[in-house]
């Protein structure tokens, strides 16, 4: 199923509505991906989701400052604080980051017994919940 991109003209134009300018980013992506690259963008890092946008960024902060992405790192730290974000929230964020690919290190280093693991979570869940 084939379907027709808009015109490329037509995607610039409410990429510069909506951002204010065309992000050369934006404009090296082949015609005939700009629409569907722009929809997929558009609704993931500015429209509203299940997850308010000021914690999706803080979370896609989080995973980027793992990935070591510098370009990702700051379009999140910045649209993070657009979308209200203190720089305490981004601190924490990155810290949560950081402590929990320590543990992922550590669980996998060692070789953790998933089966045990998911055991041991089940019965730490009822008793949190109890």
């Amino acid at each position: 199923m084939t379907t027709t991109a808009r015109p490329r003209s037509e995607v610039e134009a409410e990429i510069k509505e909506t951002l204010g300018i065309v992000p050369s980013l934006f404009e090296r992506i082949p015609d005939d991906t700009l629409d569907h690259e722009w929809q997929l963008f558009a609704r993931a890092e500015l429209g509203e989701t299940l997850i308010p946008n000021k914690y999706k960024e803080l979370l896609m902060l989080a995973v980027h400052a793992q990935t070591h992405c510098r370009y990702c790192t700051l379009f999140h730290t910045e649209a993070a604080k657009l979308f209200g974000a203190t720089d305490e929230e981004i601190q924490e964020a990155v810290h949560l980051a950081k402590h929990t690919v320590g543990w992922s290190t550590y669980l996998n280093g060692l070789r953790e017994d998933e089966d045990r693991f998911a055991t041991e979570l089940a019965q730490i869940g009822e008793h949190l919940s109890a």
